[in-house]
């Protein structure tokens, strides 16, 4: 099974969108391992964000992220950051497809709603960022043989 990384932005939570989001990761079978929320700062935003650092836009980027708490989930699945990335829908909001978590909430490239891990490098080390080890559950989901074939898992 793999585990990826989602960050509820600050747009979703001034919405009240939380539980619908999470909803659909678990109405199409994710299991949720671990979620927490927390109030994101400089320091962890410069390393999350490190990639557009020379950005004119980066600073928007971290202030727009710092505007409320988040919810930082890790669900798990068999292709679970390809799934999440799928749901999530492209980047940018006006271009999302209707159906995906963007699509459907988002109209903005920056109040996207939500972050999700890109490859499954990144999930690892994104997962590190926000969670302790001892922060992420392992259990048995009640359905597995309902959600996938015996050779999937």
């Amino acid at each position: 099974m793999e585990r990826t990384l989602v960050i509820i932005k600050p747009s979703a939570i001034r919405r009240d969108l939380v539980g619908e989001i999470i909803h659909r990761f678990e109405r199409k079978g994710l299991q949720l391992s671990g979620i927490e929320m927390m109030q994101l700062n400089d320091k962890i935003l410069d390393e999350h964000y490190d990639h557009l650092k020379n950005k004119p836009f980066f600073q928007r980027i971290k202030n727009s992220m710092m505007n409320t708490p988040v919810v930082v989930c890790c669900l798990k699945s068999v292709d679970c950051v390809k799934i999440v990335h799928v749901m999530a829908g492209c980047t940018n909001g006006r271009e999302a497809s209707m159906g995906t978590i963007r699509g459907d909430y988002s109209v903005s490239i920056q109040e996207n709603i939500i972050h999700t891990s890109d490859t499954v490098e990144n999930e690892k080390i994104e997962i590190a960022r926000f969670f302790k080890e001892e922060e992420i559950f392992e259990f048995n989901q009640v359905c597995p043989d309902i959600l996938y074939a015996n050779d999937e898992y």
